[in-house]
């Protein structure tokens, strides 16, 4: 079995692990690295997943994990480069980082795949972009694939896409949340009980989220089914757009794609 060392137990970090815990992956075959020592006892208690040092997470792996903050990212390659087998696989999930930033700092030649996962991995619902770097070849990209496929959706991107996929699917679960929060409070203003508005809204989105994959329909169609003339959906949309909900959307998503290339440019 291939041996997957994630670099940086944090939260991105121990959501891939539970994935692919979740998703049947042995943990014999996983190994992790946690600067604080909290978080490290959680790991070991919770996903029952060894904790171990960097030099020995890369010397074991096949596949090498990187799920630090971007900040932490340099001072992480170059205590793993002198151990880093040759041939063996490095996965960036760090934002905002280039495979570029990663192989000037790593020995030549070192294959690096960039991914994109999202937090929905829990319950192997994530959405997954893969991009691979300059030495990483069709095989890569397959490992990488292979080993977020348990998790949910994967698909493969030029990296020149990626800081706008960091910023719609990386970001887009708080998005959800956030409408979620503002959709309970109007629902207790109305006066129902927290509980039933939440079961309410939970299954409105899982329902409206599958006609959107499962019917293929444009979301303006699906939308124009529940909006009648002179109807409640149409007094609702037209708030929405009083209060210009719609380019408040936009200006967050270009706001999170400016984030990560700011990161990117404080970091290279």
């Amino acid at each position: 079995m291939t041996t997957v060392a994630v670099l940086g137990a944090g939260k991105i970090g121990q959501t891939v692990l539970a994935g692919l815990k979740r998703a049947g992956w042995p943990v014999s075959s996983l190994l992790a690295t946690a600067r604080r020592p909290e978080r490290a006892q959680a790991v070991r208690e919770n996903l029952g997943i060894d904790i171990v040092s960097t030099d020995e997470a890369v010397r074991r792996a096949d596949i090498s994990v990187i799920a630090v903050k971007p900040q932490d990212a340099e001072a992480l390659l170059r205590e793993m480069a002198p151990s880093l087998p040759e041939g063996k696989l490095v996965v960036s999930l760090c934002a905002g980082l280039s495979t570029a930033f990663f192989e000037k700092r790593l020995p030549e030649g070192a294959a690096v795949v960039r991914v994109m996962t999202n937090t929905p991995a829990l319950v192997e619902e994530a959405m997954t972009v893969l991009a691979p770097g300059k030495a990483a070849v069709d095989s890569d990209v397959t490992v990488a694939e292979e080993l977020f496929s348990p998790l949910g959706k994967t698909i493969q991107l030029s990296e020149t896409h990626l800081d706008a996929v960091t910023a719609l699917s990386g970001s887009g679960p708080a998005y959800f949340y956030y409408l979620v929060e503002a959709m309970t409070d109007a629902a207790i203003l109305l006066g129902l009980p927290r509980s039933t508005a939440h079961e309410l809204i939970v299954q409105t989105i899982v329902g409206a989220a599958a006609m959107l994959r499962d019917t293929g329909d444009h979301p303006v169609e699906l939308r124009e089914t529940v909006t009648s003339p002179a109807g409640t959906t149409i007094n609702a949309v037209r708030e929405l757009e009083r209060h210009r909900v719609r380019a408040a959307i936009v200006d967050a998503v270009e706001a999170a794609r400016d984030r990560g290339r700011d990161i990117a440019a404080t970091t290279d």
